[in-house]
């Protein structure tokens, strides 16, 4: 019988290794938060809720193998979360929904600061949100004149390698939410976050059309499994 959420799970004299196991993880938790647990047990108690009745470390252990962390896990898409083995649709729904209900707090995190004072944050929201997409998808951070956040939008969502991103429309788009800076993001499928010449060329265009219009471009992010790659920081604008 799975506990309530409402009362505290009752252990029996005599309980199996796996209920201890699910008894003390959940304690833990209780006394020290996410601070005291490791990332595939952080995993293990979401996955208690919908298999209640098996050792689901070796899931949990899976998972973090496959996508690399706890939010890249619940990041993951939906299709691909059901692909793996012992990942049913209901686990795969759940996911889903937990990591929905986290990209709005950290979308309300990055909303309440100065986007580039918490470029961290910015960074852990994208690769939250993009790294595991199979297609590639282009949005923009909207910032005002003090760098806050006015919007997050998804421009365009293109191919396995390939999104049509239109300068005009970037800047058009800038201008009607009375913004005077961006912030460019796309991820790549392939999981390298190398800039092509393609992206490269793209970003120029943006940058020189912006300026005469007061939309700077601050950064272009790319997003792969394997990380992220700045153009400001490698110079590329």
């Amino acid at each position: 019988m799975v506990a309530s959420d409402l009362t505290p799970e009752k252990v029996p004299s005599g309980e199996d290794h796996a209920a201890g196991h699910r008894h003390r993880l959940r304690e833990r938790f209780k006394r020290a938060g996410v601070a005291g647990l490791q990332n595939y047990e952080i995993l293990e108690l979401l996955l208690f809720r919908t298999i209640p009745r098996r050792d689901v470390k070796p899931l949990a252990k899976r998972l973090i193998a496959e996508f690399g962390s706890v939010a890249e896990a619940l990041g993951a898409p939906y299709p691909r979360l059901c692909g793996v083995e012992g990942i049913g649709e209901a686990t795969a729904l759940d996911f889903k929904m937990i990591e929905a209900a986290g990209r709005e707090l950290a979308r309300g995190e990055i909303k309440k600061r100065t986007v580039l004072s918490s470029w961290t944050s910015v960074i852990d929201y994208c690769r939250a949100s993009m790294a595991f997409e199979a297609r590639e998808v282009f949005r923009i951070l909207f910032l005002d004149k003090r760098n806050g956040l006015i919007a997050d939008e998804i421009q365009q969502t293109g191919t396995v390698d390939h999104t049509p991103v239109y300068t005009r429309e970037v800047v058009k788009r800038a201008l009607e939410l009375s913004a005077t800076a961006v912030i460019l993001v796309h991820n790549h499928p392939s999981g390298d976050p190398t800039p092509s010449n393609a992206d490269i060329a793209m970003t120029r265009q943006i940058v020189e059309a912006g300026k005469p219009l007061g939309v700077l471009v601050h950064d272009h992010i790319v997003i792969g499994r394997n990380g992220h790659a700045s153009m400001k920081g490698q110079g590329l604008i």
